[in-house]
């Protein structure tokens, strides 16, 4: 095992230092260690020096659903995401949008809707993953090779085939301790690359400069209409009252994430709850208490999700919301504080865990 790739930190810093030498010519390697993120936090190893396999199908999903608000018109235009123009990901990502509905919410409502279209833009994301990103993400401007300490990208290359990438299990393998590593560092990273992501869609779109506000808010934010579809559903089951402090609710609420946007972009059912104005404010993008997480992720509200999903169209996701759950919480140091409600915190104690907490979700 190479200890530079076991000590976050250190993996920290030579990530950083691969995106922040040369010029990026797209998103796609944001986008590429976005999607790594989010999956190491979701499948958080058992043992901090564990490889950790990486399905490029599952990846190319993420990428998907990071680009799918993205996609949208900002003043009136299409983004551009390359400097030459043509992005197979974003094609692939608008093919799928008019295959499942122009309003469609999110890729996972999109595989509902429209599974061929699905699994087209899943096999073209997946293989432009390989040949590009994946391919490219380790090597430095001018080296003659990469300096592979995330993951043996030995068999990629930009030709590469389905055919091949089936004989090397269409997946990549996380080096040991980088799975852990990197989802410790989500919390960090992920800004980081939000913040390079804007830089790069600003030089690419020149109508972009910096008189245009909250480009940002379009390519990671959430619009408010995209929840509302939640709102009166949840009221008739669960009644017009805050999830947190249980006061009651105006017409005009909020849909709050349990666990922050920020954190992990989770849409399902299962990670959304009324809220007052106050406790949404409040709260922000704070952790919140596990009790807090408890009761979100309650059997008897499950199954009442289920039956607002099967209404709306709307994947609950709870297995997903456990397993991002455990990789955040097991990331975290005793002790931090989390959110316990409007003005008051709980420090993170994890010694008596909650059966979610206790073993990787399945």
């Amino acid at each position: 095992m190479d200890s530079r790739s076991a000590d976050p930190l250190v993996l920290g810093q030579r990530v950083v230092a691969i995106l922040e030498t040369g010029l990026r010519v797209a998103t796609y390697k944001l986008a590429t260690l976005m999607a790594l993120l989010e999956h190491c936090v979701e499948n958080l190893p058992e043992h901090h020096a564990d490889e950790l396999v990486v399905p490029i199908p599952e990846l190319a999903h993420r990428v998907l659903d990071i680009y799918w608000p993205q996609i949208r018109p900002f003043d009136g235009r299409e983004l551009r995401q390359s400097n030459d123009g043509r992005s197979r990901i974003l094609a692939a990502a608008n093919d799928l949008r008019k295959a499942a509905g122009l309003t469609c919410r999110s890729v996972d409502v999109a595989q509902l809707r429209a599974p061929a279209a699905y699994l087209r833009a899943i096999a073209e994301v997946g293989l432009c993953l390989a040949q590009q990103p994946l391919h490219r993400l380790q090597k430095l401007p001018g080296a003659a090779a990469s300096d592979a300490f995330l993951y043996d990208d030995s068999f990629l290359h930009d030709k590469i085939s389905r055919k091949t990438l089936h004989k090397h299990g269409n997946a990549i393998t996380l080096k040991a301790g980088v799975g852990d590593g990197l989802a410790r560092l989500a919390g960090l990273l992920r800004p980081t690359l939000e913040i390079m992501w804007v830089e790069d869609v600003r030089r690419m779109n020149r109508f972009l400069d910096e008189n245009v506000p909250d480009v940002a808010g379009h390519l990671f934010g959430r619009e408010r209409s995209a929840m509302a579809a939640v709102r009166e559903p949840f009221k008739e089951v669960f009644g017009p009252h805050c999830f947190y402090c249980n006061a009651h609710l105006p017409q005009d609420n909020p849909i709050d994430h349990v666990l922050p946007w920020s954190l992990v972009g989770i849409d399902g059912l299962a990670n959304l709850v009324l809220a007052c104005a106050r406790c949404n404010g409040d709260k922000t993008n704070a952790l919140p208490a596990v009790r807090l997480i408890d009761q979100a992720l309650d059997e008897a509200r499950t199954g009442l999700l289920t039956e607002i999903a099967d209404y709306l169209q709307w994947p609950v996701q709870r297995g997903r919301v456990i397993a991002a759950a455990r990789g955040i919480y097991l990331g975290q140091p005793q002790g931090i504080p989390t959110w316990d409600g409007y003005r008051a915190t709980q420090r993170l104690d994890v010694s008596f865990p909650p059966p979610w907490l206790r073993a990787r979700a399945t």
